[in-house]
């Protein structure tokens, strides 16, 4: 790092000049990146994605495009007549659109679907232009709902939320940076960084964007994370290099100093997180791999900009990161002295005085939190929590309090006899009469909902999409009594695929699959938790072993990788006291009986590369201490003196960022909000200021222990203890 460093000190300029460049390229790239961003979502290669292909392929129609048009208020006789036509005008606005038969959903409330064969995020497109077609019908009303509508209506609203999380973040960050570095020359550092890596990883997105699918919301995940990252490292690294200028007039050794050891550390953390969102890009599922990808770009250009940009600002600012000062001078001198009488001083010397009654303080909150979580529920998504303040989602609630709120999403039976014309086989016929019995005896089923062609004119089973053209293809429909993520609904996609699909008797040639928005719940979730567990194991192994080269030991790697586990678990046992059991209701937060499927994984994936910034700071400096005192008590309370206040104003500026989305209309927003400043909170304050000094201390001079067959295997220098401290008395451990 040295050499290094001293590189980028002779070639400063041109660092800074090349990061303006990408900094330009990427900024005019993102500004067209909008257009390349989607809001699709599949399962590839389950069986809900393979039976709506072949309502895709052999009859235009994707059930996450198709549109619900329901009425109230018809009672006249030529009521009915008028939401046909209206229904028939809206279909005709996307080509290829077709309305479905007039349904009964109580008395005066009526429903026809809208199939078209477009995917819900050009579906929704078509919303208001399909809304003006239908135009109004005296003394009824009128609601288009259906998945794409509701996606529309609601865009704007998620947009606000996730607006609102960087109008709360922004300001505080501001603030918090404005008390914490003290002057405008120290400020400009973490800014500069921040406007320049996040531009330019939005450059690296637009470029992966023409090779796959990209989220919409990963512009949301790259500013946040890149401004998290940013803010953490050059919060280390200037307070570091600052530290240094105190000791000497030579800026270019206090530079190498700085970077030998805070630098070194930034990009340790960087892999560190790096690794825990490559997990996303290995998820079977191309809306995880895109966020993914997008989440890893962070990361990778900020630990490029770590070890070029940063470095190459503060030659180029040498003293003048000091100028400007904004705050009382006291505060800058007692920042840049060691804390010998601060509070981080005496909560370390608390700490290694009484180790075994803070660790089990600390040790059992976590547990206590943690435990809840062996209760979580997951749900696929659905409609549940949607604000009722859009025209597609009064619709929904319409129709939730008559027919019930699986409506909207019916489950699909589609049956493929790879023959024309074998819709009419009277095998097939009489499986399908059989089919419809059985499923019209289910409770969870509204009976009134399920259709088939058998029981339907041909005529008329085409345009309702119950058989294609050639008749070889077939469908039906039936919607439960609840909303398509309920554990009733998944309960009666099994139902359908286990019993009730094999008892119909359908021939043997046929391909019967089970589709429809609760299938595809249930397919997503078996797709990511089936992978989930390798994948955490592969991460798990991937950041001990650099950590081991990190650290150089084979104890803190371990420490750290079973913290960061007890954080996450914490983490989602808040979720569960807070939604699940509604704690959060009096705070105004939504309760739901499950938590949304993809919020987990989002929230290891992030959660654990981003404590772990915190865990490297803090081991990096306790590193260093030990490795020039060898005193194992001295270094755990130095390094917690000297990295305390830098991982609280961290934690503060990330908390203040994410705190946005609890305040969000969304009850899945709201969870992968708390989910965020609950784990970041813990983290900061009970795992890295008590749990982690505590063990650390209960471990002694074990710390430190690196066996010397993993010394030379990693070509490091010798390490203060070879062996198993065998030798030690008991006492030194304590």
């Amino acid at each position: 790092m040295i050499g290094w460093t001293r590189f980028v000190i002779a070639h400063r300029k041109r660092i800074v000049a090349a990061w303006l460049v990408l900094f330009a390229l990427g900024g005019y790239a993102a500004g067209h990146l909008g257009g390349l961003l989607s809001n699709r979502f599949s399962v590839p290669g389950a069986e809900s994605e393979r039976g709506l292909n072949l309502l895709k392929d052999h009859m235009g129609d994707r059930s996450d495009g198709s549109f619900t048009l329901v009425a109230t208020g018809v009672d006249a006789p030529g009521d009915r007549a008028a939401v046909i036509a209206a229904a028939r005008r809206a279909a005709g606005v996307v080509r290829g659109g077709k309305p479905g038969p007039l349904l009964p959903a109580a008395r005066g409330v009526v429903y026809a679907q809208i199939a078209t064969p477009l995917e819900n995020q050009d579906a929704s497109k078509a919303t208001p232009p399909m809304r003006r077609a239908i135009g109004r019908a005296p003394g009824v009303r009128t609601y288009l709902s259906g998945f794409p509508a509701i996606n529309h209506d609601t865009q704007a609203i998620f947009n606000e939320d996730l607006a609102r999380g960087e109008l709360i973040g922004v300001p505080i960050a501001i603030v918090v940076m404005v008390l914490m570095f003290g002057t405008l020359g120290g400020i400009v550092v973490p800014i500069a960084f921040a406007l320049v890596t996040i531009p330019t990883t939005l450059g690296l997105v637009w470029i992966f964007a023409h090779t796959m699918d990209m989220a919409i919301y990963v512009t949301n995940i790259v500013a946040l994370i890149g401004l998290a990252i940013a803010v953490d490292y050059s919060m280390l690294v200037v307070f570091r290099y600052r530290e240094e200028l105190a000791k000497t007039e030579d800026l270019d050794a206090a530079l190498q100093t700085t970077m030998a050891t805070a630098g070194r550390a930034t990009l340790f953390s960087g892999a560190t997180v790096a690794i825990g969102l490559a997990l996303l890009v290995f998820m079977p599922l191309p809306f995880m791999r895109s966020m993914g990808v997008g989440g890893l770009l962070v990361p990778v250009v900020s630990m490029s900009a770590s070890a070029t940009l940063l470095p190459a600002m503060l030659a180029l600012m040498g003293r003048g990161v000091n100028r400007w000062r904004i705050v009382p001078r006291g505060w800058l001198e007692r920042r840049a002295a060691p804390d010998v009488t601060g509070a981080w001083h005496r909560l370390a010397t608390a700490i290694m005085r009484r180790p075994i009654v803070f660790f089990t303080a600390a040790a059992v909150l976590m547990l206590a939190f943690a435990v809840p979580a062996t209760g979580l529920h997951l749900t696929g998504g659905d409609n549940r929590g949607t604000p009722l303040t859009t025209e597609a989602t009064r619709g929904l609630k319409v129709l939730e309090t008559t027919l019930g709120a699986g409506a909207l999403a019916p489950h699909q039976i589609v049956v493929d006899t790879h023959a024309a014309g074998g819709a009419d086989d009277p095998r097939v016929v009489a499986a399908e009469r059989n089919l419809v019995a059985l499923l019209r005896r289910d409770p969870a089923i509204q009976p009134r909902t399920v259709v088939a062609p058998a029981f339907v004119p041909r005529a008329a089973a085409r345009q309702a999409n119950l058989v294609d053209a050639a008749g070889r293809v077939l469908q039906v429909r039936a919607a439960g009594r609840t909303d398509s993520g309920t554990p009733a609904a998944m309960d009666l996609v099994h139902r359908l695929r286990d019993r009730y699909v094999p008892a119909a008797g359908f021939p043997a040639g046929a391909d019967v699959l089970v589709t429809g928005a609760p299938a595809f719940g249930v397919d997503f979730i078996a797709k990511a938790y089936g992978a989930f567990p390798w994948l955490v194991l592969a991460v798990l192994a991937m950041s001990y072993l650099i950590l081991l080269r990190a650290f150089r030991s084979v104890v803190l790697p371990a420490k750290a990788v079973v913290m960061n586990l007890l954080s996450v678990s914490a983490t989602y046992g808040v979720l569960v006291l807070v939604f699940q059991h509604g704690g959060g209701e009096r705070l105004g937060l939504q309760q739901t009986p499950q938590v949304e499927a993809w919020i987990p994984i989002f929230l290891f994936a992030l959660l654990f590369g981003l404590s772990m910034d915190y865990e490297v700071f803090l081991l990096s400096r306790m590193r260093e201490e030990w490795d020039r005192r060898r005193d194992n008590e001295q270094a755990v309370a130095y390094g917690l003196e000297h990295t305390g206040r830098i991982i609280t104003a961290a934690a503060v500026i990330m908390i203040a960022a994410f705190a946005g989305f609890v305040a969000g209309s969304f009850v899945g927003l709201q969870e992968f909000g708390l989910g965020l400043c609950a784990a970041i909170a813990l983290d900061a304050t009970i795992v890295r200021a008590i749990l982690v000094p505590a063990t650390m201390k209960l471990l002694g001079r074990w710390n430190w222990y690196l066996p010397e067959r993993v010394r030379r295997a990693l070509r490091l220098h010798p390490s203060p203890m070879t062996s198993a401290p065998a030798e030690v008395e008991p006492a030194a451990s304590s």
